[in-house]
C-alpha cells in the first residue's frame, strides 16, 4: 500500500513497485484518514509511508497505522536525509526508511524486507 499526499510521486511509486513480478500495490491514500481507512480495508503486508503531518512528527501516526493493522510492517519515504529523523521512525515501529531520491534503487529492496521482516535504512542517510 502507499500513502503520500504527492499523487505524481505515488503514481511513479506505484509504477516502480508493479512492475516487479513479486510486489503489487493494493491501494493508495493521500491522506492519514484515507490511509487509516485503507490499511483496515486490505491489511496490506507493507506500507510506504510518506505522508508528513502538520506538526511533523511520525511516531502518532506510526503508532495508529500500526494499532489498525500490527502486522502490516510500515517503510517511511522521505526527502529528509537525518539520520535522527531515521532512528525516530524505526524507534515509533517503522521497519524501513528510504529516501525519495533513492527510491528507484532502494524501494523495492526495502519493500521486499519490509515483507520479511528485515529492516531497512538508506545507506545513505547520513
Amino acid at each position: 500500500m502507499l500513502a503520500d499526499d504527492h499523487p505524481a510521486l505515488r503514481r511513479n511509486l506505484r509504477m516502480l513497485l508493479d512492475i516487479e513480478p513479486d510486489l503489487e500495490t493494493v491501494a493508495e491514500a493521500s491522506d492519514m484518514r484515507t490511509a487509516l481507512e485503507q490499511i483496515r480495508a486490505y491489511r496490506p503486508h507493507v506500507l510506504v509511508l510518506g505522508l508528513r503531518p502538520a506538526d511533523g512528527s511520525l511516531a502518532e501516526p506510526i503508532d495508529e497505522l500500526r494499532k489498525q493493522s500490527p502486522r502490516t510492517e510500515i517503510v517511511v519515504i522521505t526527502m529528509q536525509d537525518n539520520k535522527l529523523l531515521a532512528d525516530q521512525v524505526l524507534a515509533a515501529g517503522a521497519i524501513g526508511f528510504v529516501l525519495t531520491d533513492r527510491a528507484d534503487v532502494e524501494l523495492t529492496e526495502a519493500v521486499r524486507n519490509a515483507a520479511t521482516g528485515a529492516k531497512f535504512v538508506s545507506p545513505h542517510v547520513v
